[in-house]
C-alpha cells in the first residue's frame, strides 16, 4: 500500500509540451490509491485536453474562475479547491507560471489555489535547456524552494527544440517515487520500530476445546494500520481472529495462546521503540491440557487452572527506553484499577475502556477510551471510531516520545 493511497492530489497542469505526461501522472497517482483532481492554466488546454484528464481522474477538470460558455455558472473556489488536496502537484510547471508563483501573480486559475493552498505542494519544472539554466530560472526555485515548495529535479534528455540537456519534466514514474519518499521520510513515525498485541488468545482444554474470550482484534489491527500510515515499522503479534491486513511495513506474527503470545512479544521487545498490548490474553489456562477429545460424562467436570505469564508485567520490569502502552477493560472501580494497573505494571500510558459505556467493548467498530497518563493525568474521550482511537494513541505517544 502506498503512503498515497487515500489521500487527496490535486494536479496543476501548465502550457509545456511535457502536458501530454499528465495523463500517465494522473493514471499512476489512482492506481497508488489516490483521489485525483486537476487544475490547468488556459493554455494548457492546447496541449491537452480536459476531457482526457476529466475521464481519466474521474472527476471535473477546472481551468478558469467561471465557465466562459455559461451565464448561470457558478464561481469555481480556488481556496476550497486549494484545501480540498492533501497535496498539490504542478506538473509540468512552466518558466512563465512558476515565474507567477514566485511573484505572487494571480491571474489564473492554477496559481490563485497555488496561493490559497495549505498543503504541501510539488513543483516539477519543464522547459528547454538555456531557459532552464538561465538566471533569473534560478533564482525563481531557489525563491520557490525557500518558501516550503518541493522541487522535483527537472532530467537530462532530449528536449522539444532538439537540444539535449537538462530541463525535461521528471518522467511520471520519478514524480511519484519522488513524492512517495518525500511523504514517508516526513511520516512523524518513520524509523521507529513498534509491537502490538492483538485479538483473544486461546487456551486449549483438550484438541477441541479452549477457553476464550470474545475479542475481535478490531482495536489492535487499526493501531497497527494506522501506526504504518505514519511510518512505523510494526510487528503485530495476532491472536486467533477472522481479520487480514495489508499495509507496508506491517509483519503478522499469528500466535494462539498466552504462552506463544508471550514468547513471540519478548522475542521483538528489545529491540523495539513502543510496545502497545491492546490483545485480550488468557489470565488463567487449563494446568493439565487432554490428548484426546474428552467424553463427555456423567455428573460435573472440573478443570484445574493455572496462571498464565503476565506479559505487560514483564515488560515493565525489563523496559529500557520502550514506551509502553497498556489496555484495561474494567466493569467496576475502572479508574482505581486502571490506574493500579499503570503504576504496578510500570506503564507509560494505559487506555481504559468500559464494558459498561455504549459503542465500547469487543466486536464493535467504536471504541469509548479514557488516557490516563504517566503522571495520573485523565484524559476522556467520546465515543470514535476505533480507527480514530488508534490515531489518537498514537498521536499521544508522538507528542511524548521526544519530549
Amino acid at each position: 500500500m502506498s503512503v498515497l493511497s487515500g489521500k487527496k492530489v490535486l494536479l496543476g497542469v501548465t502550457a509545456g509540451i511535457a502536458a501530454y505526461k499528465s495523463t500517465y501522472l494522473v493514471r499512476l497517482l489512482i492506481k497508488k490509491g489516490a483521489e485525483v483532481k486537476v487544475v490547468m492554466t488556459p493554455s494548457a488546454k492546447e496541449f491537452v485536453t480536459p476531457l482526457t484528464l476529466s475521464t481519466l481522474s474521474k472527476n471535473e477538470v477546472f481551468s478558469s474562475f467561471t465557465n466562459e460558455d455559461d451565464d448561470n455558472a457558478q464561481w469555481n473556489n480556488h481556496v476550497e479547491l486549494g484545501l480540498w488536496a492533501d497535496f498539490f502537484i504542478i506538473a509540468p510547471a512552466t518558466a512563465n507560471t512558476l515565474s507567477k508563483m514566485a511573484q505572487g501573480q494571480s491571474d489564473n486559475l492554477l496559481v490563485a489555489t497555488y496561493l490559497s493552498a495549505k498543503c504541501p505542494v510539488y513543483i516539477a519544472p519543464a522547459m528547454d535547456l538555456d531557459m532552464y539554466k538561465h538566471p533569473s530560472t534560478l533564482e525563481t526555485l531557489s525563491k520557490l524552494e525557500s518558501f516550503g515548495n518541493a522541487i522535483v529535479p527537472a532530467e537530462h534528455g532530449e528536449l522539444a527544440s532538439g537540444l539535449v540537456g537538462k530541463g525535461r519534466m521528471a518522467e511520471p514514474e520519478n514524480i511519484v517515487a519522488f513524492l512517495e519518499k518525500d511523504i514517508a521520510d516526513q511520516l512523524p513515525l518513520k524509523g521507529k520500530k513498534i509491537v502490538i498485541t492483538a485479538g483473544p488468545t486461546y487456551e486449549a482444554i483438550d484438541p477441541v476445546r479452549f477457553i476464550g474470550n470474545h475479542s475481535s482484534g478490531k482495536m489492535g489491527y487499526a493501531i497497527a494500520e494506522k501506526a504504518s500510515e505514519l511510518g512505523a515499522e510494526v510487528v503485530l503479534v495476532s491472536g486467533p481472529t477472522s481479520l487480514q491486513l495489508q499495509a507496508p511495513n506491517v509483519s503478522i506474527v499469528r500466535v494462539t495462546s498466552a504462552q506463544e503470545m508471550y514468547d513471540a512479544v519478548h522475542l521483538y521487545y528489545p529491540h523495539c521503540h513502543t510496545a502497545i498490548l491492546s490483545a485480550a490474553v488468557a489470565d488463567y489456562r487449563p494446568k493439565n491440557v487432554a490428548s484426546e477429545k474428552i467424553k463427555k460424562k456423567e455428573g460435573e467436570m472440573t478443570i484445574e487452572l493455572e496462571k498464565t505469564q503476565d506479559i505487560l508485567a514483564s515488560l515493565g520490569k525489563i523496559k529500557d527506553k520502550q514506551f509502553l502502552v497498556g489496555f484495561a477493560l474494567e466493569t467496576q472501580n475502572e479508574l482505581d484499577n486502571a490506574k493500579t494497573k499503570l503504576e504496578k505494571k510500570n506503564l507509560d500510558l494505559i487506555v481504559l475502556n468500559s464494558l459498561k459505556d455504549k459503542g465500547a467493548g469487543f466486536g464493535t467498530d467504536t471504541n469509548k477510551v479514557t488516557f490516563i497518563t504517566r503522571n495520573n493525568k485523565v484524559i476522556p474521550f467520546e465515543v470514535k471510531s476505533k480507527k480514530e482511537v488508534a490515531y489518537d494513541i498514537l498521536q499521544h505517544i508522538i507528542d511524548h516520545i521526544d519530549a
